[in-house]
């Protein structure tokens, strides 16, 4: 056996911090790589000893293996440890940690190529006796075969779904409805399949309605022993991506002839590919309870902690067993599902626009400790939200006796977590946790297409009219507070008592909403109107520039407030808003020509689809940001002709930057990302 005595994580984040904790808990000694980005992040610090990689982007840095072995060289690390995504699955990695004398702590080099391919692995798990669905292949280079829509007519079906064959996370997916769809998908599903992963090559696959995403952790030894630790349920998904995951799946609760034969199934594609390690193996669950074969994921899974407070175990630590050559351990050959898990990913985004990534400060980050509740988190108050990096901010983790005490514990975390600085989808967390179909286990793929976020985040006018009005108070306060003369007068006090303040805001990061304030202060009473709505009576209990309590009518309620510029974060017991505070007289030079179409985040332009002057229609991609792994689209508002085009491909733009400009404008300037070309690992 080989015993691994310093360890380097290839990874950064959460996922590099959870590796660092069982690693300690060893006594292994740890190595952190990082790139200039990441150099104050909390992983960083964690580790005994880390490494510089010169350079900010994955590519520069994560996805470099000479780096990463050389690291591992100049510090006398004996074993690497992947993590996931980056170069988690890549077979040329693990062979070259191999030749460099390192273990490799996952599956062997052939497993993790055997499961590259989908179409390749479709068709071993099919000679293996895994239930697959029927596809049609078509390659890098091939040209798309003649009859093809015929054809997918007749083997499969429509609708059907158009997929990478190297890669996974939503890009190089396509849904098409019908056979005049197909070969416009096909193409788009393969231009962005090679801009991700460097292969075009696409399959065709039957589309199963209302699917649930089933998957099974497996787990192999050295020695030919394979065992399943149960199943996961992830079917709550926005644009391919998980949000919610869960264990034991609620669709299959009590069934335990069903939960055996996914757990055989599972176990009999790792022995087909001579599995060792940690792997998950994924299906579809339709209505009927058939099954069918998606993919191995040849490494941990981001979800593996509902694993393990199901189960009791480790499973890095267990990686770590495997990858010296022990046995698998009496705990896990006999596991046992002890209560429930439910896991919600915290990401630096904004829901309301199109789930766009969110970038910049985190002023406060702060999940509350309540028993029951694991956070796996990547970052800390101070920290900062790149734009060259997944938005992930957080796993928080809930674990109790049932599944709606689980649902219930982790809502009331969210509810309570505060982040400033960064727009997050914790309200929308929150809202799936505490809405009815969700709770009774009347889940699959469709359900955030089925359930309007918007909706699911409830109380929305409310909140808004509240903040609104705390944010206002706020700032005169801070205004107040940075003043050097009449220091003694009570913030808001004004000699001319009819005349009441006015502020205003752009709602959330697009600028298809404003909202207009107008307030009166005299002592502890406050007169307002927001948007023309009046509020009251209002009793002002205190206001600081970080903090206001506020009493609207008989409810009472704290409001904290946090800055970043112009852009205002205000979060209480009714959730998180987003306002930036618009000059009161804006200078008529600094206006956007109408018809502007503004970058909504910072990033960089992989493609223009059209040239000046040419006719475009409302809807119509003109150009495609790409930002944190994510490919957004931006959109003409309205018909007419491109007027102006500001950026070329490769170009890097910062939010607010004026692309492109469609003549006969009569909509304000606005961000048209959005829609479903977007999707993220």
């Amino acid at each position: 056996m080989t015993r691994i005595r310093r360890l380097l994580i290839a990874n950064r984040g959460e996922i590099a911090s959870r590796v660092i904790r069982s690693a300690r808990a060893l006594d292994i000694s740890t190595v952190a790589v990082f790139s200039n980005v990441d150099a104050q992040a909390p992983f960083v610090a964690e580790a005994d000893e880390s490494v510089a990689l010169p350079g900010s982007t994955a590519a520069e840095t994560y996805l470099r293996p000479d780096l990463i072995i050389d690291a591992a060289r100049r510090t006398g690390a004996d074993a690497v440890h992947p993590g996931y995504g980056f170069l988690s699955e890549n077979a040329d990695f693990a062979e070259a940690c191999a030749a460099a004398g390192l273990t490799f702590v996952g599956p062997p080099p052939a497993a993790i190529r055997s499961m590259g391919s989908k179409t390749s692995a479709k068709q071993l798990m099919a000679e293996a006796g895994v239930p697959v669905l029927p596809g049609i292949a078509i390659g890098d280079d091939e040209q798309l075969p003649t009859g093809l829509a015929d054809r997918a007519e007749t083997e499969i079906g429509f609708p059907v779904l158009v997929k990478a064959a190297f890669g996974g996370g939503g890009r190089g997916m396509r849904v098409v409805a019908s056979q005049g769809e197909l070969t416009g998908a096909v193409a788009a599903a393969r231009r962005e399949a090679v801009g991700a992963f460097g292969n075009g090559t696409v399959f065709l696959e039957r589309l199963v309605e209302r699917p649930r995403h089933i998957e099974v952790q497996i787990f192999a030894d050295t020695r030919g022993q394979v065992v399943h630790l149960f199943e996961r349920e992830c079917s709550i998904q926005r644009r391919y991506q998980k949000i919610l995951e869960e264990s034991p799946s609620p669709a299959i609760g009590t069934n335990s002839a069903l939960r055996a034969e996914l757990g055989s199934a599972a176990i009999a594609a790792a022995k087909a590919i001579g599995y060792v390690g940690a792997g998950t193996v994924e299906f579809i669950l339709d209505a009927s309870g058939e099954f069918f074969f998606l993919e191995v994921n040849t490494r941990l899974q981001v979800e593996h902690p509902v694993t393990e407070l199901v189960t009791g175990l480790d499973l890095v630590a267990l990686q770590l067993a495997v990858a010296e050559g022990k046995p698998l351990p009496d705990e896990a050959v006999q596991a046992s599902l002890i209560g429930h898990a439910i896991e919600a990913r915290l990401y630096a985004e904004d829901v309301a626009a199109g789930y766009l990534p969110a970038t910049g400060s985190l002023l406060l980050f702060d999940v509350p400790s309540l028993p029951g509740v694991r956070v796996d988190a990547g970052v800390r108050t101070g920290g900062e939200v790149s734009v060259h990096y997944d938005p992930m901010l957080a796993k928080v983790i809930a674990h109790a006796p049932t599944r709606e005490q689980a649902a219930r514990l982790l809502a009331r975390t969210l509810a309570e977590t505060r982040v400033l600085g960064v727009v997050t989808n914790r309200d929308l967390l929150v809202g799936i946790l505490r809405e009815q179909e969700f709770l009774d286990g009347h889940i699959d793929t469709g359900y955030l297409t089925r359930h309007d976020p918007a909706t699911l985040i409830a109380g929305d006018e409310h909140r808004l009219l509240v903040h609104a009005l705390a944010t206002a108070l706020a700032d005169q306060a801070l205004r107040r507070a940075e003043t050097s003369v009449l220091t003694g007068v009570p913030s808001g006090w004004r000699n001319v008592p009819n005349a009441r303040q006015q502020v205003g805001y752009q709602v959330g990061r697009t600028a298809e909403r404003g909202v207009q304030v107008e307030y009166g202060i005299r002592g502890q009473l406050v007169e307002a109107a927001v948007d023309g709505v009046e509020l009251g009576p209002i009793l002002l209990h205190g206001c600081t520039p970080d903090e206001v309590d506020l009493q609207i009518g008989s409810v009472r309620r704290l409001i904290a407030i946090a800055r970043a510029g112009d852009t205002r974060y205000a979060d209480s017991a009714l959730g998180a808003t987003t306002l930036v505070e618009q000059p009161r007289f804006p200078e008529t030079g600094q206006q956007a020509t109408a018809g502007s179409l503004l970058a909504p985040m910072p990033g960089t332009v992989v493609r223009v689809e059209v040239r000046p002057g040419e006719p475009v229609r409302t809807g119509q991609v003109l150009v495609v940001l790409e930002a944190m792994k994510m490919e957004h689209p931006v959109r003409a508002p309205h018909d007419g002709a491109l007027a102006q085009l500001n950026v070329s491909a490769g170009q890097t733009v910062d939010t607010g930057t004026v692309l492109a400009v469609v003549d006969n404008a009569t909509d304000s300037p606005a961000d048209s990302a959005g829609g479903e070309d977007g999707a993220r690992d």
